[in-house]
């Protein structure tokens, strides 16, 4: 969660005379709680006037969350919206809808019929990405004091385009991240790679299936046929965790003969995102892990003080059933077919501005929507006069959001553009923006002299 320093102050929120009534004719204090009570509907109508500041969710090309539900899905969740999912023994039909959705993203990720695959709901795929660490932590602490070995120096390799989640991770639990650079056209892991920074205290290798930076997949089974024969030449035997927050709900639907899930032996674990491309409003993240050995047994706590025996493994404890509910509402409503058709057409959708982008002229596509419905683009060298961040910022006033930013290590001079198309992201307002793309190219390319540059343009964060 951002971080909120206490400020002192005496601000107030003005309130239209036609709902001003009592305590609130006088104003409301922005940062001090009211004194009394108001009416519910002036409170309603002050909190609403707020949030017509903020954007357009369907114009917001940067979020890779879910922005747009069906009514009935909304229904579902706002007659949900009291359920804690925690509480098994109260809410035992929420309980068995999460074990439901646990099944069907296992049969979905190829769980092995001879091995039983476990999981859990979480807030999001960045808790579930905390969770397979520690399990990848727990689990090779214990085969290293089982060998007589110290186990007080882990670390875990992943490319250094991974979300800001795994560096929490080794931050939070002191391991050690080997992070593969970006170099040249390189830009995300690859099993070549990994295995160099691979040793006896590496816990486990990160593959990522779909790069935030560039919509990119890496090749999980590549990684993974690296790593099998680094163990076969006598090196150590180290697991892979795929961080699936947005290919996990692309992957199975369109690229169904991609071998990145639980076919490929050597991954011992998968994160998603439900409210990324399993098409729900935040927050729901899933992770499963091929077989309960796979989940350190010493990880789960039981409880019983909300009555009955309930195993759990989790950051959180208290949080809210709808979206388990939304997404199982999704799964069936949808069906195999239906996740077909949204990911193929975001997939359509994604290409076709791309080759937009490409014939517009000053850019150059550095993917183009085929792994991921996301793609990245630069402007030439030869373009002086003006940079992506003058591009978003004029795109930003007729309401698109498309970041720019620059490629981390050790690409950090490469700065790019990137378009997120979810479901809901339609040909026609594929064109409207194509259109204004390309007027406001037109517009920069009058410039007579550079623009000045900001010292807020690194403001986008992954």
């Amino acid at each position: 969660m951002p971080l909120h320093r206490h400020e002192p102050g005496d601000e107030e929120l003005d309130v239209n005379p036609l709902y001003a009534t009592g305590a609130t004719r006088s104003g409301v204090p922005k940062l001090r709680i009211p004194r009394e009570p108001m009416d519910p509907e002036v409170a309603y109508q002050i909190v609403h006037d707020e949030l017509l500041l903020d954007g357009n969710a369907r114009l917001n090309l940067a979020t890779f969350v879910t922005t747009w539900m069906e009514p009935q899905a909304a229904r579902l969740m706002v007659e949900a919206a009291d359920k804690n999912v925690i509480d098994k023994d109260e809410y035992p039909q929420t309980a068995e809808i999460e074990r439901r959705c646990v099944h069907i993203l296992a049969d979905l990720w190829h769980a092995q019929p001879h091995q039983t695959a476990v999981g859990c709901s979480t807030t999001g795929s960045s808790e579930a990405a905390m969770l397979a660490g520690m399990a990848l932590k727990w689990r090779w602490r214990e085969a290293r004091r089982a060998a007589g070995a110290s186990a007080d120096r882990p670390n875990m390799v992943m490319g250094i385009n991974v979300q800001v989640c795994w560096e929490k991770f080794c931050r939070y639990w002191d391991v050690e991240p080997r992070y593969v650079p970006m170099e040249g056209d390189r830009r995300h892991l690859t099993g070549g790679e990994a295995v160099k920074l691979c040793d006896e205290n590496t816990i486990g290798v990160v593959a990522v299936l779909g790069s935030t930076q560039d919509g990119s997949y890496e090749p999980v089974a590549e990684i993974a046929a690296a790593l099998d024969r680094l163990h076969q030449g006598g090196g150590p035997d180290i697991p892979v965790h795929v961080d699936a927050a947005s290919g996990g709900f692309v992957a199975p639907f369109v690229q169904p003969d991609l071998e990145w899930d639980f076919r490929v032996p050597r991954v011992a674990s998968i994160n998603t995102s439900g409210h990324k491309y399993g098409l729900v409003y935040p927050g729901v993240g899933w992770v499963l892990w091929r077989d309960r050995d796979a989940l350190p047994e010493d990880l789960i706590f039981r409880v019983n003080y909300l009555g009955g025996s309930m195993p759990t493994f989790a950051l959180n404890f208290s949080r809210p059933g709808a979206q388990v509910i939304a997404q199982y509402y999704n799964l069936i409503r949808l069906g195999f077919e239906g996740y077909r058709r949204v990911q193929q057409a975001a997939l359509d959708t994604a290409q076709h501005i791309a080759a937009a982008v490409a014939r517009i002229g000053p850019f150059r596509l550095l993917t183009d929507g085929s792994e991921l419905p996301v793609f990245a683009f630069e402007l030439n060298p030869e373009v002086e006069r003006y940079s992506v961040y003058d591009v978003s910022d004029g795109l930003r006033k007729r309401g698109w959001q498309v970041p720019a930013y620059s490629f981390p290590a050790n690409l950090q001079n490469t700065n790019v553009l990137r378009v997120v198309v979810r479901n809901g992201m339609s040909r026609d307002l594929a064109d409207l923006l194509i259109a204004d793309l390309r007027r406001e190219v037109g517009q920069l390319g009058k410039l007579s002299s550079r623009l000045p540059q900001h010292p807020d343009r690194a403001r986008f964060h992954h």
